[in-house]
């Protein structure tokens, strides 16, 4: 089995390349079925862990998800990408310390959104979104920076179609240091 860091190394080699299929399993079973496919990544899925779990999507506990992130991470032989939603925190230093936490599982890559969870204000505000992904930057390149680290705008699955303002952020989330959006 490659080791960590070969994954991560797989892993960006993998977006460099170009375009690629990342299936996201929910739990060991279909991580190893779909490997066996001839997938060369996956990535987990939030909404599925979590509805496999009895959960409603958002709402597994950050221990509970950095657990299924381990036992997936450490099952597969190809690297794996974390649907880490929004970092299980708002405040950008909490949310770097949940990312390190992440990379501890022995993911090759995260994403991180900028959804809030709150109907009412579904996206993060642009100057504090941007500071999360700042620190969620930091944090990655405080562990060795061989993390992709993926930026996410949801405007539009949280019901805030602006291409405008979608463009703006993820434009800000590039050159705060996303290597994908």
């Amino acid at each position: 089995m490659p080791t960590t860091a070969e994954k991560r190394k797989t892993f960006r080699k993998l977006h460099e390349a170009g375009c690629f299929v990342i299936p996201n399993p929910w739990n060991v079973g279909t991580a190893r079925y779909f490997q066996h496919l001839g997938f060369k990544a996956l990535a987990t899925t939030s909404s599925g862990f979590a509805h496999a779990q009895g959960f409603a999507d958002g709402a597994v506990p950050r221990e509970a998800m950095l657990a299924h992130l381990r036992e997936i991470a450490a099952a597969a032989d190809v690297p794996v990408n974390a649907d880490f939603e929004g970092g299980y925190a708002d405040a950008p230093e909490a949310v770097a310390e949940s990312v390190r936490q992440c990379i501890e599982t022995g993911v090759a890559g995260l994403s991180i959104e900028d959804s809030t969870g709150d109907p009412s204000q579904p996206l993060y505000d642009f100057d504090l979104a941007l500071a999360r992904v700042r620190a969620t930057r930091a944090a990655i390149d405080k562990a060795g920076g061989d993390v992709v680290f993926t930026a996410r705008t949801e405007g539009f699955v949280r019901g805030r179609p602006d291409l405008e303002e979608t463009v703006r952020r993820l434009k800000a989330f590039a050159e705060a240091g996303a290597d994908c959006l």
